[in-house]
């Protein structure tokens, strides 16, 4: 297919399988400790409901499977959740996606997927360098967001083996695990999962909030650059509109994550 041909096309359906293993991984990728039980043991295990944006991915697979792009060459530079209900601790949930849209931004190209389920509403934003051009619709605008004034900060250390344990969950990229993948792609050794440092930032949001980070309702990121695992993250968060919170993601002086806002 032609890259301008892919918005409205339906991806289909697929049924996702977790077990508490999955959930318990993920929580502890994201930074879960000891004495959070409920997030780490099976016996009173509530999911964190960030763990969809992994269980989702086939969509994004599917997307490239259709061959107007190279997807190895693509990027997932932004990521939206909304909770519609409760995840199981275990479970199977059917799932149906969708590319929503296909933005021409002249350089490059944007794709946007949705993935929907009666537990939740994915929506996964795919960059593609040098595909701009082939004279569609340019697509909204970019709204520049306010400086972020921090009230309250986060340092997370992460492993040096973080982006081995995250890819259990879900995200077989070569470039998290194989140096020469990495390299190609003009990485010094393997990169984080950005969904990994969001999973991250999730928690910590959560934690600096006093809330618990099952209670997740919305969740939105744009990743800005890659974290290579064993640096240290800094989240940073400040009150937002309509009871929500604005956090960005920080290594020493570089944004990794930014535009981000979370609901609890």
């Amino acid at each position: 297919m032609e890259l301008a041909e892919l918005a409205g096309v339906e991806l289909g359906n697929r049924t996702v399988e977790y077990d508490d293993r999955t959930s318990i991984l993920y929580a502890l990728c994201a930074g879960a400790s000891g004495d959070e039980l409920d997030l780490i043991w099976e016996e009173q295990l509530r999911v964190m409901p960030s763990l969809s944006t992994a269980l989702g991915l086939w969509a994004v697979e599917a997307a490239g499977d259709l061959g107007a792009y190279d997807r190895t060459k693509s990027l997932h530079v932004g990521q939206t959740l909304k909770v519609l209900d409760r995840m199981p601790p275990t479970g199977q949930i059917d799932t149906s996606a969708k590319i929503n849209s296909v933005w021409d931004k002249g350089r490059a190209a944007i794709v946007e997927i949705g993935v929907t389920s009666e537990f939740f509403e994915l929506g996964y934003t795919i960059f593609l360098p040098g595909m701009g051009g082939f004279g569609g619709d340019s697509g909204p605008a970019s709204v520049k967001s306010p400086e972020l004034e921090p009230t309250a900060t986060s340092n997370v250390p992460t492993d040096e083996r973080l982006a081995l344990f995250y890819r259990l969950t879900g995200d077989r990229h070569p470039v998290h695990v194989n140096p020469e993948t990495a390299a190609s792609n003009g990485f010094e050794r393997p990169i984080l999962h950005g969904l990994c440092t969001l999973a991250i930032a999730a928690h910590s949001v959560a934690r600096l909030n006093d809330v618990h980070p099952a209670d997740l309702k919305e969740l939105n990121a744009k990743f800005a650059a890659p974290v290579l695992p064993g640096e240290e993250l800094t989240v940073r968060v400040a009150p937002g509109p309509d009871s929500s919170t604005r956090f960005d993601v920080m290594v020493e002086d570089r944004v990794v994550l930014k535009d981000g806002s979370a609901r609890f």
